[in-house]
């Protein structure tokens, strides 16, 4: 059982956590390659590499790699790109790309294969595909304030996940371990601070064609959702994932909140900062400010390219042990 609720959709290895992680986005793929010491963990080395629009399609269902040649060029370059090519990483889909959901239980059995079962059993209606369909993957989280238990589950049709695993083989590395880009962003903000007092905090992603809106308490999501874009405006989905924060789960407030992405989209990622802050009326600050320490010139200066590079980097300090610090 994962000991995170971030550790996702991770294949069961004995051996040592990956030292590099690609990201598959429609915008572009990344790569970080990290090296751990008794100093701690510092990146090594990084890349990133556009990708044609429409390339990536993110969707729970069906073909998600309209150009699967071109993505897996872009991951061979990114590779090249690093100190030392790796044969073994962590890949990160795009949120799009599966299920996020919460289910919680008064009483769980002690045995994982019946937990399994009744995860299964009760998000089986989550998804527009079979569940035996699914690859499934959970990992508990907080617990409620009337004793009950509950989970961080995440599905994803498998022909989806083998889509994506087969352009890392054709760039001649395997995917060992495979999350979500919300996920890392998490665990990007975890190993740098966020969530330390144990409030609510929010962290608002932004992709080409959707966005992605996570509520968490310390450490542990109260949601996590992701909407396509369909001409809703930014600042109406901050307020409804806010509304149901309040209404439904009795939240007491967002004490603060970090955005990633946008950068690509013609209004930019100020206006993404913008939208957030008129909505919440709190300060809200970009995830690449927490990560610009942790790389050398001149990725540093751009804050376009570390977002980019944030999710990567933060799956890498998870396994390192830097985001359970």
């Amino acid at each position: 059982m994962p000991d995170t609720p971030y550790e996702l959709l991770r294949s069961l290895f004995t051996t040592p956590g990956p030292a590099a992680a690609v990201s598959i986005a429609p915008e572009r793929v990344a790569a970080v390659q990290v090296e751990s010491s008794r100093r701690g963990t510092t990146v090594r080395g990084h890349a990133l590499a556009a990708l044609p629009e429409g390339a990536v399609t993110p969707a729970v269902q069906g073909r998600n790699l309209a150009d699967a040649p071109a993505v897996a060029r872009a991951v061979d370059g990114v590779l090249d790109e690093l100190p030392r090519r790796p044969r073994r990483i962590a890949l990160l889909l795009p949120d799009g790309a599966a299920k996020v959901s919460m289910v919680r239980f008064a009483n769980v059995p002690a045995r994982a294969a019946d937990l399994d079962g009744m995860i299964r059993w009760q998000v089986r209606k989550t998804i527009p595909f079979s569940v035996d369909e699914a690859q499934v993957d959970w990992s508990p989280g907080r617990l409620t304030a009337d004793g009950e238990q509950e989970f961080v589950v995440l599905l994803a049709q498998r022909a989806v996940v083998e889509e994506y695993e087969q352009v890392c083989t054709a760039a001649g590395t395997h995917a060992g371990l495979v999350d979500l880009l919300g996920f890392g962003l998490i665990d990007a903000a975890l190993a740098r601070g966020a969530g330390e007092d144990g409030t609510d905090w929010l962290l608002v992603h932004v992709e080409p064609g959707s966005s992605t809106l996570a509520v968490l308490r310390g450490r542990h999501p109260l949601l996590f959702r992701t909407v396509a874009a369909d001409g809703e405006s930014l600042g109406d989905l901050v307020h409804q994932t806010v509304m149901y924060y309040e209404d439904r789960l009795g939240g007491a407030g967002i004490s603060s909140a970090l955005v990633a992405g946008g950068g690509a989209l013609p209004a930019g990622a100020g206006a993404v900062r913008q939208a957030v802050e008129d909505r919440l009326g709190i300060a809200v600050e970009p995830i690449a400010g927490r990560l610009r320490p942790l790389l050398a010139e001149p990725a540093a200066s751009d804050s376009h390219a570390l977002d980019g590079l944030a999710a990567p980097i933060g799956v890498l300090l998870r396994e390192s042990g830097a985001a359970r610090a």
